[in-house]
């Protein structure tokens, strides 16, 4: 079973291609993900990396640089259930009177 690293810190130059290539060092890379911001399309500074057995590349690129940063590698995690409340002027909402 494939799990998914967070690959935090990145340059905001790092493409995709090269976080790949990175990461193959380790293993077969299943997938990678720069995340980038919606609006301009520049990237946030962190991506996702699936592998199989990704013990490897964690210990041999965590704390490590890469582009000029230096890198925090760990097993992604859940993300957490956001919630839905009073958005602001969008939907309904409530009235105190």
């Amino acid at each position: 079973m494939s799990k998914k690293l967070y690959v935090g810190n990145l340059s905001f130059t790092t493409t995709e291609e090269e976080l790949k290539t990175l990461f193959a060092q380790f293993g077969e890379v299943k997938s990678v993900a720069v995340i980038k911001d919606r609006d301009t399309g520049r990237s946030r500074g962190f991506g996702f990396v699936e592998m199989e057995n990704p013990e490897a590349a964690v210990a041999g690129t965590n704390g490590k640089d890469f582009g000029g940063r230096t890198l925090t590698v760990n097993e992604a995690r859940e993300r957490e259930a956001r919630g839905g409340g009073d958005r602001g002027g969008f939907g309904e909402q409530k009235r105190s009177w």
